[in-house]
């Protein structure tokens, strides 16, 4: 049963003998944040205090807020629950607004820090450290866009759409669809109400695409992409990389959701003008605008010819996929290897499979593990082992969820 950090702080003070004043003097936070917490009148702890807190507990800030359990099941139940009442909040209903604090108001530059942060969270696959960083995230971005006007309230908005967005991402990993859509809605929202409506709108929209294709609505999610990438594409000696980027990966969520409606020649026209964005912008990128670059989009054609069921051709060009010019996050490598492992597992290449996968494990194993991909293609080498197969073998299948 999920325990809400409020449950959790007041057990493991008790059961160390420590009293409110104790425990706010050992963790160097105020005796009233340590009340507050306890009687449930503030639910978000922004990062820091609550690796204090964790600290002086000897604990973990995850087992603290609950997402670090006895098992991956009751983990992803108490992300659930976290998650949700993150981005759900409504300052205009009683009883769904929760700021941080009652009076402070983090700065933009402020919390342009703490996205940062948040965001090499996601890209790394660091889950945990994710889900414990965004609700306070959305909390002080929602109180920066309360306590704003004019200019400074705009600004504040393009922070809130960037911590949707974040919201958006983590929600989709954990196959929680409805909520990914609810957050990429309330990003978009705030795009359009930021200082860079343009851009920050055509990074909304690329979520939402995304959370159309999970949806299976596939037309949908192609149509959405191709207008968005109509809006922000590159001009004639536009160097702009972010346009650049942000234009790369709407072609790429059409293309993908071409393919899946059953429109591959459209797919391959749209993966063609991909290529050329990729082609122009030279390096990688990796940042909060979006993924692309060479080596991300060569990853692209490898994916291509596995959903077109030819995953001889996909190890052929995974032979010629360029090495990182710029920043390739570690969860893209670690889904290329497991697009290499599958290719590899149809193929009876069995060893090798087993080699991708324990690269994607490796480059991402909190990612990798939640992958359904690596599932799949673990039972198949699984399936066909007539014999043991020694103890790397038995830790992989205990990573991606088959020793139980």
């Amino acid at each position: 049963m999920f325990s809400s950090i409020s449950e959790n702080l007041a057990r493991l003070r008790k059961a160390q003998d420590m009293s409110q004043i104790q425990l706010a003097h050992a963790a160097g936070v105020g005796v009233d944040t340590v009340g507050r917490i306890e009687r449930g009148e503030r639910s978000t702890v922004r990062p820091e205090t609550l690796a204090r807190l964790a600290k002086a507990l000897n604990t973990t800030p995850a087992r603290l807020i609950g997402v670090q359990g006895d098992s991956a099941a009751a983990e992803e139940r108490a992300a659930d629950t976290i998650l949700r009442r993150a981005i759900t909040a409504e300052s205009d209903v009683p009883g769904l607004a929760d700021f941080a604090d009652d009076v402070e108001v983090v700065g933009a530059d402020q919390l342009a820090r703490t996205a940062h942060r948040a965001w090499q969270a996601y890209v790394s696959g660091n889950h945990r450290e994710l889900i414990q960083a965004l609700p306070a995230l959305l909390v002080d971005a929602r109180r920066l866009v309360h306590d704003s006007e004019g200019d400074h309230k705009a600004t504040a908005y393009r922070h809130l759409s960037a911590a949707y967005r974040l919201g958006a991402g983590m929600a989709g990993r954990l196959n929680m669809d409805d909520l990914a859509w609810t957050a990429a809605k309330r990003a978009l929202d705030s795009a359009r109400k930021s200082d860079a409506v343009e851009v920050e709108s055509a990074i909304s929209l690329r979520y939402m695409v995304w959370t159309l294709v999970r949806q299976q609505r596939d037309e949908e999610a192609e149509m959405v992409a191709t207008k968005a990438a109509e809006q922000i594409e590159p001009r004639m000696l536009d160097r702009d990389q972010a346009r650049t980027g942000i234009f790369g990966n709407l072609i790429f969520n059409a293309a993908s959701a071409a393919l899946r409606s059953g429109s591959r020649r459209r797919a391959e026209d749209l993966l063609v003008v991909a290529q050329s964005a990729a082609v122009r912008a030279a390096h990688d990128m990796a940042n909060e605008a979006a993924i692309f670059g060479p080596r991300v989009a060569a990853f692209q054609l490898v994916d291509h010819k596995m959903r077109l069921g030819d995953p001889e051709a996909a190890l052929r060009l995974a032979g010629r996929v360029p090495p990182p010019r710029g920043d390739v996050p570690a969860f893209w490598e670690s889904g290329h290897q497991l697009h290499l492992a599958h290719a590899a597992a149809q193929i009876r290449q069995d060893q090798r499979a087993l080699s991708y996968l324990a690269t994607a494990k490796r480059l991402a194993p909190d990612w990798a593990r939640r992958q359904p991909l690596a599932t799949t293609t673990m039972q198949m080498l699984l399936d066909r082992a007539t014999r043991r197969r020694g103890s790397e073998f038995a830790k992989l299948a205990a990573h991606y969820g088959l020793s139980s």
